[in-house]
This record gives C-alpha cells, structure tokens and sequence, in this order.
C-alpha cells in the first residue's frame, strides 16, 4: 500500500532545515518578541556605540529587558519568568544577532549573578536581591576571573579572612562584565575553610560597601558596546550572611560558568545568522561583471557552506536546550556546543566579509562588528584549548589538564 506524499512546504532560505517546526507558539512568540525589541532598541544605535566603545542608557536597557522577561529568564519564582531553557537560548540567540555585548549584559545578569544566587543563596538572599535583577532595577556582576588567573580559577588569590563573624574581602577581579554598573556584586575569594574542599566560597557584595571599587576598562577593540570592569576588593568588610551558603569549593562558580555557556552556544548563532543574511542579502544585490555575484559559484559555495554551519550550530543548540530542560545536559555537552558555535561564527564572519568586500570593515553592515565581539566570545568563559581538554578528557578518560 502506496501513501500518497503530502504538498512540500516551499523552500525558506531563512528556515532551509524547517527547525521552527520544532518550536511551538509559546517559543515562537518569545523569539519574536525579543527580536522586535532588539530591532527596534538595540539596532539603530548599536554601529555607534560600538565606534564610541560606549553603552549609554544601559540602566534603561536593563528595565527594558526586565520587562521583557530576559533577565533570569530560565530562573522559578521571585519575578523571574520561569521560562523554558529553549526559549531562553533563543532569545540568546536574537540579543546576539543584535550585539554580543547585549546578551553579554543578560547572560551575566541572569546566568551568573542571579543564578548564583538562586542556586546557592539563601532565602533571605533571594528575596533581597533576586526581584529587583529580574525587573533590570538592580544590575548584577559576577567576579571569579583574576589579572592572573583565568583559565585555573583554582589558583585565585582573592582572599577572604575571618574577622570575629565578619568577612574581609581583598584581591582583584578582571574582565568583569557590568561590574562599573552593578548595585550587586557575587564574588569568590579563598578562604583558610580548607576541611572538605570548601576553601573557595562566594560572596554577595553590595557594590556600595567601602573598600569596593568598579573602574572600567577601556581601549578594546571587542564587546566595545560593553561595560568591562575591573573588580578592587581593598579590605572589604561583610556580615557573615553575605555568604553564599550551598556553594563550597569550585563545584559552585563552576556550575554557574556552565549556565552561562549555553546561552553563548545559541547567541554565536545569533551573531553569524546577521552576518550570513548580511552576506546574501549583499550577494543578491551588489554587481560585477554584469551580474549580481551571488550568481557566481564561488560566491554560492561559500554561502551554502555558511547555511550548512550556521543551522547545525542551530540544531545542536536546540538539542541541547531539549537535554537541559529534561534535566540531562552534562558539562561536556555544554563544552561541546561552546567549542562548535563560537569557531563557527567566527568564520560564518569572515566567510561574509570577503562576500562583502571592502564594505565588510565599514560598520555601515554588521559583520565585522560581530566577527571582533566573537573573538572575546572566543575565549570567556573558557577557552577553545580549555573546552578541546574537557572533551578530550571525556574521549579517553585520561586528565591533560596537568
């Protein structure tokens, strides 16, 4: 018995694998909710921003976001949305097409500062800081990376000393995004708690306790649409209560990190499907020879090559985003989409750069914007060579890390 074949969809050159079939209303609703919001807040401005090296207004993007339901978006209860990891990747993803430094400021407000807190805080501490982050009124930061201590945060000489029931808090944290706007600080430092493992602990910082500086960094030439703070911990004191109470150890900062990372496997998908569309959009339109050079085979080669990568990079995230909200998405799984997404994107970028020509460095067109932003997309929150080892070790069960 022969079944007859139902109509085909028409071929979608935004959609060429029909992965929108595997979202339903809700998602697609969300997705286009922060895609309108981006379009129409983020991208006329974002050019020159990002030549200025400013964010200007970000307090007022942050409440924006928060009404939106962007910040702490996957997070239950205390006004956060509650939303499925799914459609939290895909607004990742949207905030990425618009800037890196945009969903930089979500995933650090939401998958690290509040998840910190939501995770391993106290109720007392939800309660206190976790409403006004996700209404965007509190902006959060999040300080594990050293001058001399990323890739082995192991080895962090921020120190936390016991004074009576007090903490005091000294040491220096760099790169750190939000940290010259954040009301709240969550901070990891050495303690003497050796017994158990617990000798790394974190800190809930009010950013306005004396002895706690923000100054921000300047001169780059990535995420330039970006507050990136240094952290200066000189002396400051804390009640015994500003501890993160589950977390001991590495386990903690750690788990954070991993949150975060999923949201980067969507959102460098963000930043190469605007420079893919940037790219054919140009090929269609721009002449030579006396023809579109989209009509050329080199031209489609690599615009066929770019389609293939980016919506695998899709697919994968997607499928990582199904394995997290089913409660079985392992750390290596995370450092698998990290290592694929980012390396892809990156040259999506500047695979659309030569498509463009000369006007792929003019940021009239989005493509080398996104190609410099992904290249610190590249290596925080680890690196390639770090991720290469997790998997590697994962592969063969043997450690390379030492």
């Amino acid at each position: 018995m022969s079944v007859k074949p139902s109509k085909l969809p028409p071929f979608d050159p935004a959609d060429p694998l029909g992965i929108d079939d595997l979202l339903d209303p809700e998602d697609l609703a969300i997705r286009d909710t922060v895609r309108t919001w981006a379009t129409d807040r983020v991208l006329p401005h974002i050019a020159e921003w990002y030549e200025k090296g400013e964010l200007p207004g970000i307090r007022e993007l942050a409440r924006e976001l928060g009404a939106l339901g962007a910040l702490g978006m996957p997070l239950q209860g205390y006004g956060c949305a509650g939303a499925t990891a799914v459609q939290y990747g895909l607004a990742c993803l949207e905030l990425e097409a618009a800037d890196s430094g945009i969903r930089s400021l979500v995933s650090v407000q939401g998958s690290l500062a509040m998840y910190a807190i939501h995770r391993f805080g106290s109720e007392e501490q939800r309660r206190r800081w976790l409403p006004g982050m996700a209404a965007g009124e509190t902006i959060g930061c999040f300080g594990l990376t050293e001058p001399d201590h990323g890739s082995d945060p192991a080895g962090m000489r921020t120190r936390a000393e016991r004074d009576g029931t007090d903490w005091i808090l000294t040491g220096r944290k760099m790169w750190i995004t939000n940290g010259s706007v954040a009301g709240v600080a969550v901070v990891w430092a050495r303690t003497d708690e050796t017994a158990g493992g617990a000798g790394i602990r974190g800190f809930v910082v009010p950013t306005d306790t004396p002895g706690f500086s923000a100054p921000e960094i300047r001169h780059k030439w990535s995420l330039r649409a970006s507050v990136t703070s240094e952290l200066v911990l000189d002396g400051v004191r804390l009640p015994a209560d500003a501890v993160l109470p589950e977390a001991t150890g590495l386990r903690g900062p750690l788990s954070c990190l991993g949150h975060a990372r999923y949201g980067i496997v969507w959102g460098a998908m963000g930043a190469a499907r605007a420079s893919f569309e940037s790219a054919l959009d140009y090929a269609r339109t721009r002449e030579q020879f006396g023809r579109p050079i989209g009509g050329f085979q080199l031209t489609q080669a690599k615009l066929a090559d770019m389609a293939v990568e980016l919506h695998k990079g899709i697919l994968l995230a997607h499928h990582l985003g199904r394995r997290m909200d089913a409660g079985r998405l392992r750390p290596e799984q995370v450092s698998f989409g990290k290592l694929n997404n980012v390396r892809e994107a990156i040259e999506i970028c500047r695979t659309s750069r030569t498509i463009l020509g000369a006007n792929g460095i003019s940021l009239e067109y989005p493509v080398m914007r996104h190609a410099t932003n992904l290249e610190s997309v590249l290596t925080y929150e680890g690196t390639v060579e770090m991720h290469q080892l997790v998997l590697g070790k994962a592969l063969t069960g043997l450690d390379a890390f030492r």
